[in-house]
Order: C-alpha cells, then structure tokens, then sequence
C-alpha cells in the first residue's frame, strides 16, 4: 500500500502547522508512523490522498452516525449555503433545531448553540460558576472535555490534592481550582467534595467514558454523582459531545436514567458540520447572557449550514429502528473480534456501547483511566498498523473510541473480522 503523496503532504505540513497537523490525535503519536491524508469519503469508506480506499471506523471521531457524504445531510448544507453561509443574525433554522434538542434531551429546556465540543464545556463551567457563585470544578482522570484551561487537568499526588496541569501554558491558578476523581468511583468523588465543602460549582463527566475508550459506568455510578451534587448544592454537568444522539436519541442520560442539571453536545448534533451546543433547565439558562450576568457569544453560533445539517440528521436518527440497526452492527462487530481474538488465544477486552466500541489487549476489566493505562498499547500499535495495511482505519490511539455507523454493511464487518484475524499482534 503505497503513501507516497501522503508522506509528501506530512513533510510540507511540519513546516507550515505545529507538528504538520491541526489537531494532535492526527499525528499518529501514540502508534508510530506517519498520518494519512485522505481526500474522500462516502458511505463506510475513505480515500486517501494515494487512492487506497479503506472501511472507516473513525468517522470524523463520531460526527458521521449517517456515514460519510450522505446525501440528504449534503443536499441540506447545499440547499442553505446558496442562501447565504452565515449572517451573525438569527434564523428560523436556529429555531427548528433548538426545538428538536429540547424534545430529545431530558435534562434540556433551553439550548445555547456554540461552534464546538470545547466551547460547550467552556461554557458549562462558567455558567455552573455563575450559577452557585462557586469557583471549584471536579473532573474525572481520563475525561476529556475540551482544551479549555480548567479541564487540562491531571491528578494530583494524591486524593484529595487539587490537579495538576497538563498543559503549559495553564494558569496555575486554574489548575489548583480543579480536582481530579476517579472514574466509576463515587467514593473518589465523596471525599473530594467533603474536602471542599461549599466551594464546588459543578462535576463534569461524560456519562460512558470516551477519551479513555469507551468505559461504560458501572451500576450506580451516574446515580451516585447525582446524589453527591444534589447534597452538596454542585450542579452535574453531563459531557455528551460523544454520546449525544449517538448512544440514544436522548443521549446516555435517557439510557441510565440520570438527569444532570447541564448537558454538553457536540459531534452528531452538526451533522459534520462545526457545532456545539449546552443546555438545562429554563432557570439555569437564564442566567445566560442577554437574560442574566453569564455572558457567551459567537460570530458563528447557529449558523446555518450546520443548522440544517443538524435538522435532517436527528431528523433521520428520529426514524424507528435506528438506533437498535446501530446497536446490532456494533454488537456483530464487537462479538467477532472478541471471537477472533479467543480463536488466536490473545487476551482482550472489548467496551462498548451504542454505536461505539473500544479494542484493549488485557484480560482484565477496563473501568477507568488506571485499567485503561494497564493495557499492552505496543501491541495496540502493531494491531492498528496490521489493520490500515488490510484496509481498515481505526483512531490512531488505544484511548479512542472507534464508531460504528449506520451504513456499516454486514460485508464491511465481515471484511473488518477478516483485517482483525490478518492483523493479530504477535
């Protein structure tokens, strides 16, 4: 498989981006090797720069539930953008949309659009400030929310210390503000908040796990979280960005039954278009600038290509059976790697949810970051290399969640089984 042009294209690129690429999941750092640069996509396939076409598991990291290019989410951007592709002024498509969040989401009475997933949470957290007058924020080790300042944050030493940053470049003081729990453990999350009574504005969690595979909570997780907030007056924002009309039509909350006080969306809601979006309850929102102090803006907030891309997405996902196809294939596809992995006698585990599914080589549950981290990554590498090589592009990182799509076909599993049994680490 030749890369000729894509090897080409990387050698431009370090000269002129930081790294040769836009966003660091792309730089294959956690693999080897050098990226692809692709050129098309349509369906369950990508093209890359080079002509070798492969079965895509990454799907723009989740926006592209309905596949690649499909064509009533294109034939709506098209039909808008000749009407005009922004105007910084209200629309009636932003009306439309917002309608149909609020009729999906539970926790969700009135939704601000935004332009991204980090601009979202960005937002949550300061209008849960706002919101309790209180500046703390507990996140989880191994969630990901975004590269805004507060949430760039690893654990500390040790259970109670605040987090540590990340990042240079990150104001300590933001860093101290953050505390840092462990994930599927309320216990963590108890201790810290009694350590810091009446100084925590908000928990932040994705609901399943996503940014260190997909780690699905453990029964009374999300339960916990909500009692622990409630008792001590924090707000509990849900990060949805990846399980958002993905996981569910209602997201992840609909599927456990946990309502948070702030939701997060991203990905899915743009129907591959630039889009975020974060909502609660109508007491919560007003605090929302132009109705209260919390003030949020943006140029392209609502725009409204994206906006009619969002419309005819969830519009499609609304359809019935949608969700249980999506669950099936994902089912098919996770039950026969496990199966080829258990023919070849190689220990893995294989997390899922809805649409979603992560690969770990180890013979032990994957429920946080620590287990997660436990896993053999070298041969993860080796695993992902063999795949590309057999036609199949899975996210670059043991630390990414692969997406399954509505238009994956039988055949492309059956092709997928296939690159799995041919690309088996040694």
């Amino acid at each position: 498989m030749s890369r000729a042009k894509s090897a080409q294209l990387f050698s431009d690129a370090k000269a002129l981006i930081p790294g040769g690429v836009n966003s660091p999941a792309r730089a294959w750092g956690s693999v080897g090797g050098d990226p692809i640069f692709f050129k098309k996509a349509l369906g369950s396939r990508v093209w890359d720069v080079d002509d070798n076409e492969l079965i895509d598991y990454v799907c723009s990291w989740g926006p592209m539930i309905l596949g690649h290019a499909n064509p009533i989410v294109i034939g709506a951007a098209i039909e808008t953008a000749k009407s005009g592709t922004s105007f910084g002024a209200p629309t009636e498509l932003e009306v439309e949309m917002a309608r149909r969040v609020v009729d999906a989401i539970p926790s969700i009475e009135v939704v601000r659009f935004v332009s991204s997933g980090t601009e979202a949470t960005m937002s949550a957290l300061r209008l849960a400030r706002s919101k309790t007058g209180r500046n703390k924020i507990l996140k989880f080790n191994g969630g990901y929310h975004g590269h805004e300042d507060s949430l760039l944050v690893e654990a500390g030493s040790g259970l109670a210390n605040q987090g540590i940053a990340s990042s240079t470049g990150v104001h300590p003081d933001y860093a101290a503000a953050t505390l840092v729990a462990d994930f599927n453990d309320v216990e963590s999350v108890r201790v810290l908040l009694e350590a810091n009574k009446g100084e925590v504005a908000a928990v932040i969690v994705e609901p399943i796990g996503g940014n260190m595979g997909v780690v699905p909570p453990v029964p009374e997780f999300l339960e916990g979280l909500r009692d622990l907030t409630a008792e001590h007056g924090s707000l509990l924002i849900f990060d949805e960005v990846i399980t958002g009309f993905r996981v569910a039509l209602g997201g992840a909350q609909s599927v456990y039954g946990v309502t948070p006080d702030i939701t997060c969306l991203g990905k899915v809601v743009g129907g591959g278009f630039p889009v975020g979006a974060y909502g609660a309850s109508a007491e919560i929102m007003s605090e929302v600038s132009p109705l209260g102090p919390m003030y949020q803006a943006g140029t392209l907030s609502g725009n409204p290509v994206a906006m009619a891309a969002g419309i005819v997405t969830l519009d499609e996902l609304s359809k019935p059976g949608v969700y249980e196809g999506l669950q099936a294939k994902t089912d098919l596809l996770a039950d026969g790697v496990l199966g080829v992995f258990s023919k070849a006698g190689i220990p893995a585990v294989v997390n899922r949810a809805c649409g979603l599914m992560t690969v770990f080589f180890t013979g032990n549950e994957v429920t946080d970051m620590a287990s997660a981290s436990a896993t053999d990554r070298e041969a993860f590498g080796a695993f992902f290399h063999g795949m590309i090589d057999n036609g199949v592009y899975l996210p670059p990182s043991q630390f990414e969640a692969w997406f399954v799509s509505t238009v994956h076909s039988d055949a492309d599993i059956a092709q997928t089984l296939e690159g799995v049994a041919n690309s088996l680490p040694s």
